[in-house]
């Protein structure tokens, strides 16, 4: 790697984080905590660089899908330290997570997309099968994981048993497997850009994208360890709000999905909203597909209580989400008031966390 390059911020922020955190700076005041964030800013905005960099490389759906699984990688680490780490009382921690990564990215991470895109452009253009076939697998997986426990009789309360857990991790992963194998095989075309108005990018040579898969594993590791050393600071700040617990959730959803977000705004920018929805959607099946297997495994090996089951406000607001986003990608075509309506939605999901 030649030093210019070395230099540039997206190798710089990483770096400096590594050495910050592994010399024990973090925790010890108010400026370390500000200096750690600022180092937690500056690598997920490296990660979003080293993911497009790879992305690049490897060609449409598989850019998304690693940036996706990236972004996985990040929520699935951070809910299960912190889980480990807080034992019962988090037992609603990773319920709130998932929960709010999906609220943020079918209401927040869409929206900006379809209201950056239709301002620009008017109207943006995409495969209805695309979203069709992201929204059959999300839909089904957010019923059977955060809907169906409050209505099962085998324990009291919004709680899976062992056997439940089991079971409901097995589909999610079936559904999941089934759904990349068609957009990696079967209807790969479903996903593929179509428009000619896309930009050309460079295609990075194989040492560059080495390079940058290297520096996403350590911007993705170096996230998830600061992110767990400021949620003690992130938790005292919302008891010193008065917030409900949910909204550290909220935060840290919002943390973790930065550099998917920041990747899909800009892509509708450059008018590839079909790259924008494969990002969010992708990244909303894989938040809870993979998710919820993973925590479920720690609940049972570490008998960790886990609360799954959404409340009744929460299962409206959800049903919104999803009808309003339904509606809005029925017609493969984008416009202002789409946008504009799921930001409202993501508006009043977190007034409703911060003002039950």
């Amino acid at each position: 790697m030649k030093l210019k390059e070395f230099l540039h911020y997206t190798y710089i922020f990483p770096v400096l984080a590594v050495i910050y955190y592994f010399l024990g700076f973090m925790g010890t005041g108010v400026i370390s905590d500000v200096i750690a964030g600022i180092l937690l800013t500056g690598s997920v905005l490296s990660a979003v660089h080293h993911a497009e960099v790879v992305a690049h490389k490897v060609g449409e759906p598989y850019g998304t899908i690693i940036l996706a699984l990236c972004i996985t990688i990040i929520e699935v680490a951070l809910i299960v330290s912190l889980m480990v780490a807080g034992g019962e009382q988090a037992i609603t921690l990773a319920r709130d997570t998932v929960f709010a990564a999906v609220m943020i990215i079918l209401n927040g991470i869409i929206g900006i997309c379809v209201l950056v895109g239709g301002v620009k452009y008017f109207e943006q253009f995409f495969a209805r099968t695309s979203a069709t076939t992201y929204l059959v697998s999300i839909v089904s997986i957010l019923v059977i994981t955060l809907v169906l426990p409050n209505f099962t009789s085998s324990v009291n309360g919004p709680y899976y048993n062992n056997a439940q857990l089991v079971f409901v991790s097995i589909a999610c992963l079936v559904i999941y497997g089934v759904f990349l194998m068609v957009q990696t095989v079967r209807h790969r075309s479903y996903f593929v850009p179509a428009d000619g108005n896309a930009e050309e990018y460079y295609i990075p040579s194989k040492a560059q994208a080495i390079n940058s898969f290297i520096f996403l594993v350590i911007c993705l590791v170096i996230v998830v360890l600061l992110a767990k050393g400021l949620s003690g600071t992130i938790e005292d700040m919302v008891q010193s709000m008065g917030a409900p617990k949910s909204l550290v959730g909220v935060i840290i959803a919002a943390v973790v999905l930065l550099p998917e977000g920041l990747a899909a705004i800009r892509a509708a920018r450059n008018n590839q909203i079909q790259s924008s929805l494969n990002l969010a959607l992708g990244s909303a099946l894989a938040s809870i597909g993979l998710s919820i297997p993973a925590i479920s495994a720690v609940s049972i090996m570490y008998d960790i209580p886990l609360v799954l089951g959404l409340d009744k406000k929460d299962i409206i607001l959800l049903t919104l989400s999803v009808f309003i986003v339904m509606l809005s990608l029925s017609r493969g075509k984008t416009n202002v008031l789409y946008g504009t309506v799921l930001l409202v939605n993501l508006a009043a999901y977190i007034f409703t966390v911060i003002v039950p």
